[in-house]
């Protein structure tokens, strides 16, 4: 799936969306500066490191070969690990990322990879998380990702809060598209698609085309910047560390 995903990240509109929401709640929770230490976990090939290199010192955590040598190759700051087990101390980060990683795991992968992020954030410290959203939008591109769960409001902050963390933010994305996704998802399930893993959804579309998604995604990034969405095929959160914690 990496090799599909370098193919496409630099250009399709889901790609290009994604980049300009994270920064931005990034940059609400975080503030100016950029004396920090940021780790993404489940890097894939990197290519959110070159963004994150505006807030501070970014290195990534990715087990997959393919990743590590496509971002390697990039020059991007790769550590080879496995996000249930990071190699960092406990409170030495500043800022932890995770996207479209959780969502694949195990059960208790997907809380250790959580408490994980937890222990190595300073207090006070931000998660960032974007996972799949809604499980009526599973499909035969959750197949191809390996896709154990799609989340609701109410799981995700479950397993935030299990965690430790509070949530300051957490809004629904890509609204615009959702309608057409759920159609698509439909589809793969009356035509029993849905068990057949498809790279469809990392084909970047025909020019015309991706610039019209980019455009329409981009001005619901310019209304998130007064609410939340109501719905959408992804969540994206923003959750804290607290300065005091238990015990």
């Amino acid at each position: 799936m990496l090799e599909a995903t370098a193919a496409a990240e630099d250009r399709h509109f889901w790609f290009l969306g994604l980049r300009r929401n994270a920064q931005r709640l990034l940059a609400a929770a975080a503030g100016p500066g950029r004396d920090r230490r940021i780790v993404d976990c489940g890097a894939g090939t990197g290519r959110n490191l070159d963004w994150l290199e505006s807030f501070g010192t970014a290195v990534g955590v990715e087990l997959s070969p393919v990743g590590l040598r496509v971002g390697r190759a990039h020059r991007r700051r790769l550590i080879r690990g496995t996000v249930t087990r990071l190699p960092f101390r406990d409170s030495s980060v500043d800022i932890a990322t995770s996207f479209d990683v959780i969502y694949c795991l195990d059960d208790e992968s997907e809380r250790l990879a959580v408490q994980e992020m937890w222990r190595v954030l300073k207090p006070g410290g931000v998660a960032l998380f974007n996972v799949a959203a809604l499980e009526v939008l599973h499909g035969s591109h959750s197949m191809l990702t390996m896709e154990v769960r799609r989340y609701s409001k109410r799981r995700l902050t479950s397993v935030l809060t299990s965690a430790g963390f509070k949530i300051e933010r957490m809004t629904f994305t890509n609204m615009v598209t959702f309608p057409i996704t759920l159609a698509v998802r439909w589809f793969d399930r009356v035509t029993g698609r849905a068990a057949k893993p498809s790279d469809a959804d990392l084909r970047v579309p025909a020019a015309p085309i991706n610039r019209t998604f980019d455009a329409a995604l981009a001005a619901e990034h310019s209304l998130m910047s007064f609410v939340d969405l109501p719905i959408g095929t992804s969540l994206m959160c923003v959750a804290r560390k607290p300065r005091i914690t238990a015990g």
